[in-house]
């Protein structure tokens, strides 16, 4: 049976591209990435589906803010399913999907976010870091649950924030950093290496 990827993200996708580029290359194991879906209809993460010849769209999530609305929830578990997926990737979705969408999919969702969890969940997790005066900072791919940000931690991949580096520096390498960790993390998921704890 494929392992098939669906991608939910709401930005300028980079994360999916690493993900798109990493299957091209062949370094994402038995993972196949079937489509991108999208709460943002102009959201640039749409346009890779054109140039990776994916199913790429927008889908109406029921209402503005963070979560979804019950007729918006079960589109997206309806439309997904289509895809018969063995894993969804939250990246850069800024969704909160709760306990009836993980269950849809026997719990096999992840998320990858932008800080060393548990340490600063939720928004502007580099600026949260930043004004604590950290040192090391990262970022995460975990399961998601119904508590936002708290699920199972599968793997991080941490830097260095050297005193005086700019905002734009420490956004390069965490942008550098995910895009190593998000392609490695479904490439061991696709052969079994780890599954939801659930």
């Amino acid at each position: 049976m494929s392992f098939n990827v669906v991608i939910l993200g709401s930005g300028r996708g980079s994360n999916a591209q690493a993900l798109l580029e990493a299957e091209r290359s062949g370094n994402l194991g038995d993972a196949r990435i079937v489509a991108l879906f999208s709460d943002q209809a102009e959201a640039r993460i749409l346009s890779l589906g054109e140039k990776y010849g994916k199913p790429a769209r927008y889908l109406d999530p029921g209402r503005k803010g963070a979560r979804f609305s019950r007729e918006g929830e079960a589109l997206y578990v309806k439309e997904i399913k289509v895809y018969e997926p063995r894993l969804i990737v939250l990246a850069g979705f800024m969704r909160i999907v709760a306990e009836p969408f993980i269950k849809a999919f026997g719990g096999r969702v992840i998320n990858l976010h932008p800080s060393l969890l548990p340490a600063f969940p939720g928004l502007d997790s580099l600026g949260q870091a930043i004004a604590a005066g950290v040192r090391i900072a990262g970022c995460t791919v975990h399961w998601v649950t119904a508590e936002l940000d708290a699920g199972p931690i599968i793997d991080q991949q941490a830097f260095r924030i050297d005193p005086g580096a700019s905002r734009p520096e420490l956004e390069g390498k965490l942008r550098a950093a995910e895009h190593n960790l998000l392609p490695e993390v479904v490439c061991r998921l696709s052969k079994g290496e780890s599954s939801p704890p659930f």
